[in-house]
């Protein structure tokens, strides 16, 4: 997908800490909305629970907005609000060069949730040198669990920063330590994936196209995840526990890289990788080979961008795999890895064969963001794994991601229109009634199928 060129935030930047507040009391008429038009829909995920000072003063905040509304007539002193919680995000960092390693574990926690929660980028953009020493300070003296999330908060500070040259500063300065821990083979598990995802998610949103940094990245993991190719003989070598994890997280991260290559570099990377990754299929591990066919359908969907009669290598052979695959009813794995299993394979099966994808849906506020193909759902996908259930809150006030997903500017929306978007408790009885019928009768078909088949 073709991103904004990036560089300093503009008019985009995020409103007030009432404005947001506000605009969230509208989020869940749009998480209730169901199907529509044979289109799936991804419902509004509940916040996790926060356990900070800082996510515990948003809420408190969230409730005084919510009291505004219903017309008590109390008003918010923003520049208050907003003292206290840079004060408690101060107190955090603060926190990350403490001798006890419990403390800053739990400040990068702190800092991991209030990052993925919120956008930050006034506060953080004076704070940005300090926050990346004391990362750095993590990375490489921390423990395995500290280092994993270490390296999270980092892709979230690139994050906050929205891709300009501060971004692109800072990943710069730690590349050379997440690259150092990627390769180490003593480094703990964690350690690398969460250095992996790092290492692409900031290239991604930090580097300019055709860059020496998308280069470097892509080859280093590469690196990482084609130790999983089959020999000569065409035997896929035996993982060691936890490598496939590795493998996963470098190969969704390498793919994220990959929608950001010219033409010349797609076809050269085509060529080396498909064959390779169709092997690949028959790994032992359900979550690589999910990753695998993912990676598949989005190189197939890159190939048929550029030439439109792009054809996959022993096509047919392909398509019997992911038949298997998606069909797949073998008793010795977990049943809900057979049933995301087949439900993956299903849509990559379709796409191969006739170029079919089925639409997502992802509503958050007022505002709407589609999934309409695979290159699309790999940018998504990773900015939801790193960002979570915020990955709402950033698609409504964050510039870089409205940049991304060509959304525009925030939008503005003033107290009327929130409160004429406002669902009534008897509307959601209703709906949440009207929901639960629907669902007993689309499983009592599908029982009913399934005894027709017995």
């Amino acid at each position: 997908m073709p991103r904004s060129k990036k560089g300093k935030r503009g008019s985009g930047k995020p409103g007030s800490l009432r404005q947001e507040v506000l605009q969230l009391q509208i989020s869940a008429k749009g998480s209730l909305k169901g199907v529509k038009n044979g289109m799936k829909v991804e419902s509004g995920a509940s916040d996790d629970e926060m356990t900070s000072d800082v996510l515990s003063h948003y809420s408190s905040t969230s409730e005084t907005a919510s009291v505004l509304e219903e017309g008590s007539g109390e008003q918010i002193d923003e520049q208050t609000a907003q003292e206290e919680t840079e004060d408690k995000l101060k107190q955090c960092i603060d926190n990350l060069m403490d001798k006890s390693a419990k403390t800053r574990l739990a400040a990068l926690e702190s800092l991991r949730q209030a990052f993925s929660s919120r956008v930050l980028y006034d506060f953080l953009t004076g704070q940005r040198l300090t926050v990346r020493d004391c990362l750095e300070r993590s990375l490489k003296k921390g423990s395995g669990e500290e280092q994993a999330v270490a390296a999270t908060v980092f892709t979230l500070l690139c994050i906050q920063l929205g891709g300009g040259d501060e971004a692109e500063e800072g990943f710069k300065s730690l590349r050379p330590i997440l690259t150092s821990i990627l390769n180490d083979g003593s480094a703990s598990i964690a350690a690398r994936q969460s250095c992996a995802r790092a290492l692409g998610m900031c290239c991604y949103v930090s580097t300019a196209e055709e860059g020496e940094d998308l280069v470097k990245s892509l080859a280093l993991l590469e690196s990482v995840f084609i130790t999983s190719y089959p020999n000569r003989e065409g035997t896929l070598p035996t993982p060691k526990p936890g490598m496939p994890g590795l493998h996963a997280a470098a190969l969704q991260a390498w793919s994220l890289l990959v929608t950001l290559c010219p033409a010349s570099k797609l076809t050269e990377l085509l060529e080396m990788h498909l064959p390779k990754l169709q092997a690949c299929l028959q790994s032992s591990d359900v979550n690589y080979r999910i990753a695998v066919g993912e990676t598949i359908a989005l190189l197939v969907e890159l190939g048929r961008d550029i030439d439109e009669e792009f054809e996959v290598e022993d096509s047919e052979s392909l398509c019997e795999c992911l038949k298997s695959l998606a069909t797949d009813g073998n008793k010795h794995r977990a049943k809900n890895d057979r049933r995301k299993q087949r439900s993956i394979f299903r849509e990559v099966l379709h796409y191969i064969e006739s170029e079919d994808f089925t639409e997502e849906k992802i509503r958050f506020g007022v505002e709407s963001v589609y999934i309409d193909g695979w290159m699309r759902k790999r940018i998504y996908d990773a900015f939801k794994e790193i960002l979570e259930s915020g990955v709402r809150h950033h698609l409504q006030f964050n510039q870089l991601l409205r940049d991304i997903f060509g959304l525009g500017p925030p939008l503005i929306l003033d107290a009327a229109t929130i409160k004429g978007n406002k669902i009534s408790r008897v509307e959601k009885h209703l709906y949440n009634s009207a929901a639960f019928k629907a669902r007993t009768k689309l499983r009592n078909k599908v029982r009913d199928k399934r005894a027709d088949v017995m």
